[in-house]
């Protein structure tokens, strides 16, 4: 069985209205990204018990923090980062969220990445000895334009690093962007790592996000995988449908792309909560 949650903030701002359209597809977990227009990493003590107050009362767990940490750029002054990974550790022990998503900083455009290798490395292992003092375990999203936007760096981020405080958000769709084949190339690489899925696809020749399995992210395969090796984790709808479905607006891209995955779980027999 897996667990859906999803970038909540993709439906609106309002945590209310979030949690309506949650319910209304039998979700219970948050990706917490955002609140009230603001970054979860922005939110004040005040706004953070709010938060965990309205939570509370519908009964709505948050599987990860979605945090900013490492969309930075890498010659920008490291010190802010580790504050913000502080203070992105004690949301995830304030609201009992087991993982901390984060991505492997931005390289200067048209420089070779390797070249700032040691640097990413450094500075993920020093994320990697907060994660581990708060007891929390980072999810790597391989995103577009950072060190590990490919198959190859990602893996030789993880094996770097070698911790099991680091993980792998295994984002299907971001691979697709950089030119990278999500089961074919990526997945054998990198399952030892993969704990927790972005359910994201996107189309090659449009060059937008759409839902799953109507790209190039070869999720059919994809799933067919995910059951072989039992995988009970956490599958995060992050639809970026605004200009596949920009007339659904908030609401609606997030129910249609998570009735794009439920359409895929059941087609192979794959239990959700």
């Amino acid at each position: 069985m897996v667990t859906i949650t999803g970038f909540a903030d993709e439906i609106s701002a309002d945590l209310e209205e979030q949690m309506d359209v949650l319910e209304s597809e039998g979700i219970r977990h948050i990706e917490f990204r955002g609140v009230y227009g603001k970054n979860v990493l922005k939110l004040t003590d005040d706004e953070l018990q709010k938060v965990k107050g309205l939570l509370d009362a519908r009964g709505f767990h948050i599987s990860s923090i979605g945090s900013p940490l490492g969309k930075f750029e890498i010659g920008d002054d490291f010190s802010i980062e580790l504050g913000n990974a502080k203070r992105a550790c004690e949301i995830a022990n304030f609201f009992k969220a087991p993982y901390i998503r984060v991505f492997s900083y931005f390289v200067p455009e048209g420089e070779d990445a390797a070249l700032y290798r040691d640097e990413v490395v450094s500075r993920m292992k020093q994320l990697i000895g907060l994660a581990e003092h708060y007891q929390v375990t980072l999810l790597l999203e391989n995103e577009s334009r950072v060190y590990g936007d490919t198959d190859d760096r990602c893996l030789d981020l993880l094996s770097a690093c070698d911790s099991p405080r680091l993980r792998l958000a295994f984002d299907p769709g971001n691979f697709v962007m950089n030119g990278v084949k999500p089961v074919s190339e990526a997945l054998p690489k990198l399952q030892s790592f993969l704990e927790y899925v972005h359910v994201k696809d996107a189309s090659l020749e449009r060059h937008i996000f759409v839902p799953a399995g109507e790209g190039d992210g070869e999720f059919e395969p994809f799933i067919a995988a995910l059951k072989e090796r039992q995988f009970a984790g956490f599958m995060s709808i992050e639809p970026h449908l605004q200009k596949y479905l920009p007339e659904a607006g908030g609401p609606g891209q997030f129910v249609h792309a998570v009735k794009a995955l439920k359409k895929l779980l059941d087609a192979y027999e794959i239990a959700w909560n």
